[in-house]
């Protein structure tokens, strides 16, 4: 593409829906059967810790059950190919992303696969049931581990990295995101503000298309590959 040496794409969970990964909300305002509020909150592990791994491992075991779709697959092309630079934030917890070979990624809101000691500081690659139980490996304390998740009240992952990538990006691309929630629905405006081009890529217009230049709507398994040789000529 003209003019564009530096990229910063947001993926959201439009993208996994398609290899079968719930998105964040059903038109009920449940996520899984569960209220935000009850599973998704440092409020919520504190009172109730079982319901919470019990959440997380369920969500945990069904990744075995999918696999990465043809948008994850061209995100990890022009991981590949891509000269200048590029930063792949996701706000999934989800590794499909890795499972289709992407490396400059960065999790903003954590990963299902990892789990946080707080008590040790420690963060380790967890797969199986976690549970009330869990030994953390560095302190070998009982009980202290958690999904190593952003819940809702948390500062999100890597703001820094993401911010000197906005500031520095030619080009932003949003994908499959809804646009609500912040601090990722501002990102947009962040990379116009230091004069990056701006698409959406999403299956119906976002909360945020309005700040975008472009915005394309249709399935993430196609609209993503097309936009990726596009971009590799």
């Amino acid at each position: 593409m003209a003019g564009v040496r530096n990229i910063v794409v947001l993926t959201g969970a439009g993208v996994s829906a398609e290899s079968g990964l719930p998105t964040f909300r059903a038109s009920d305002g449940l996520w899984e059967g569960h209220h935000v509020e009850d599973v998704a909150t440092p409020e919520a592990y504190a009172r109730d810790p079982a319901l919470v791994h019990q959440f997380y491992d369920a969500r945990r075991a069904r990744l075995v059950e999918v696999q990465p779709n043809p948008a994850h697959d061209a995100l990890a092309r022009l991981d590949a190919e891509w000269p200048g630079e590029l930063l792949l934030v996701t706000q999934n917890v989800d590794d499909l992303h890795e499972r289709a070979g992407s490396r400059r990624l960065l999790h903003m809101h954590g990963e299902l696969t990892r789990g946080w000691c707080p008590a040790s500081g420690g963060r380790c690659g967890w797969s199986g049931d976690m549970g009330q139980g869990a030994v953390c490996p560095a302190c070998a304390s009982v009980g202290r581990v958690r999904p190593d998740i952003v819940w809702f009240g948390e500062m999100p992952y890597g703001m820094d990295r993401i911010d000197a990538a906005l500031a520095r990006a030619d080009l932003f691309v949003s994908i499959g995101t809804s646009g609500a929630v912040y601090p990722a629905a501002g990102f947009v405006r962040t990379a116009r503000y230091h004069g990056a081009q701006t698409l959406e890529l999403n299956l119906e217009p976002s909360h945020g298309s309005v700040f975008f230049e472009e915005s394309r709507a249709g399935p993430a398994s196609e609209l993503v590959p097309r936009w990726v040789a596009e971009v590799l000529g």
